[in-house]
């Protein structure tokens, strides 16, 4: 990801901003979108970053989802086995 500058960012259209209205947490690249998602977890606002990323990148963040229901699924085959 690079580094954004202040002349950059400005530059961004507020659409391209998970939270326009604050033009807060822009994600214009896919990498910026990741950043986006690792930088509002566990916040107030996450919530509404994660959909703003799935709506412009609906592959993106999906891992999280699919990590926990695949540790699910080998947590109870182990168990199931005992």
């Amino acid at each position: 990801m690079a580094k954004l500058t202040t002349e950059a960012r400005k530059a961004i259209p507020t659409k391209s901003f998970a939270l326009p209205g604050r033009r807060a947490y822009p994600i214009e690249d896919e990498s910026h979108a990741r950043d986006a998602l690792a930088r509002a977890s566990g916040k107030p606002e996450e919530a509404e970053v994660r959909a703003a990323v799935h709506r412009k990148f609906p592959g993106i963040g999906d891992d999280k989802k699919k990590k926990y229901r695949d540790n699910r699924r080998l947590l109870r085959a182990v168990r199931s086995d005992n």
